[in-house]
């Protein structure tokens, strides 16, 4: 009898992790849509007639789109389950994904984007919801920390493998192959991910959870974390989706596939720091101190990069025309690994509130990170055409930099 239940108990433990598995290759799939431009922002700019630094203001459509669904998507996974919710989702993306390949300017792409924002805004959603459900606590840290980093291998196919495929098919077969990997891994979900009854936890209409979720972010025990959370991920989205391939291939003078294999080393860190970060906050037991430095490192290290390029201060203090790739390629790392403090925010913020409305601060933080990555994108997008590629590491670093002022002035050292 012992034996048969331990077998059961296994057999449920397999189950979970395949489903957990499935999930969270959409959020990878995501994470690689979102990032498609940083190896052929010019080559779309070019086949639409309009300026990059245009274009890149227009693609802050995905992020938008993507922050203004977290709530609906979210209310959707109470009513109606998570494996229906991933699998509309899942189709969604397959239908946006083909439209933006298929977009003929930059009207039909921005609409491919708006579809491709809603349809994979729930896709990091999906695999927490299932896991936070399933999981003990002390489990759900491991896998929440898994979760974000097997979706950050996304990033990874879309540096030095993506710009094999531009430099080969074209920057449209990006588009189209992301559509066929959204019909496999919707076929997993079907296969993998159980069904269960809906919950009916608020039936709330969206509205009134969004203005609660709002309400709940500006009160001041979340001030200092929402003030983080906008600029935190949103320095590290932008910077690998969009500008880090520019910066590469126009200051640096780098191939696309150089390029993309720098990208891919700062992907690799982002996919390695969040569990690095995990390790040193349990070890050190300031979870404060420890989000405060590592951002501010990030938004130091983000200042030296742009202080690199030609007739800046370090390429000045070096007495060259400007600073080696392989200078951005030591930065992009230890950005990467700086970064990965995002995480803890999500924890802080759960000890911050009473356990009641502990959801709607993840909701809160969740929302703040890509509502600020939109804005991020769209307001860099016209900094790099007034003043350049420079112009917007400095700026970022500058956002960063007043981002953990904030959050230091916020919250309290006391535990």
């Amino acid at each position: 009898m012992t034996t048969a239940a331990t077998d059961e108990a296994g057999d449920g433990t397999r189950a979970l992790i395949l489903a957990l598995l499935a999930l969270a290759c959409g959020h990878m799939l995501s994470t690689l849509l979102r990032t498609i431009p940083a190896v052929s922002l010019d080559l779309m700019a070019a086949d639409f007639r309009m300026e990059p630094q245009a274009l890149a203001s227009l693609t802050s459509v995905y992020p938008f789109a993507f922050a203004a669904a977290q709530i609906p998507v979210g209310a959707a996974m109470d009513r109606f389950g998570v494996r229906p919710v991933s699998l509309s989702l899942l189709a969604g993306t397959v239908v946006g994904a083909i439209a933006s390949g298929f977009a003929t300017g930059p009207e039909s792409f921005a609409v491919g984007q708006v579809l491709l924002g809603i349809a994979t805004s729930g896709m990091l959603m999906c695999p927490m919801t299932l896991a936070a459900k399933q999981l003990s606590a002390a489990r759900f840290g491991l896998w929440s920390g898994a979760i974000l980093s097997i979706g950050n291998i996304g990033m990874l196919l879309s540096s030095s493998p993506l710009a094999f495929v531009v430099d080969t098919w074209g920057w449209r077969a990006g588009f189209w192959l992301s559509a066929l990997g959204g019909v496999v891994v919707a076929l997993a979900v079907f296969v993998l991910v159980p069904h269960q009854p809906a919950e009916h936890k608020d039936e709330s209409s969206p509205l009134s959870q969004m203005i609660e979720v709002l309400r709940l972010g500006f009160s001041r025990p979340l001030r200092g974390l929402i003030a983080l959370a906008l600029v935190s991920l949103a320095t590290t989205l932008v910077l690998r989706g969009l500008w880090g391939g520019p910066w590469l291939m126009e200051t640096k003078g780098l191939s696309r596939v150089e390029a993309g294999n720098q990208l891919g080393a700062f992907t690799l860190a982002m996919i390695v720091g969040p569990l690095c970060i995990g390790m040193i906050d349990r070890r050190l037991g300031r979870r404060r101190e420890l989000v405060a430095g590592a951002h501010m490192a990030g938004a130091l290290l983000l200042a030296l990069m742009a202080l690199g390029a030609p007739h800046y201060a370090i390429s000045l203090l070096f007495g060259v025309p400007v600073m080696p790739p392989q200078y951005d390629l030591v930065l992009f790392v230890l950005i990467g690994l700086a970064t990965s403090a995002q995480p803890l925010l999500f924890g802080m913020s759960r000890q911050l509130v009473d356990a009641q409305v502990a959801g709607k601060a993840l909701a809160a933080i969740n929302l703040a990170f890509f509502l600020g990555a939109a804005l991020m994108q769209s307001v860099t997008g016209a900094v790099a055409a007034l003043a350049g590629l420079p112009a917007v590491l400095l700026f970022m670093a500058a956002m960063l930099a007043l981002g953990v002022l904030i959050f230091l002035a916020y919250t309290s050292s006391a535990p």
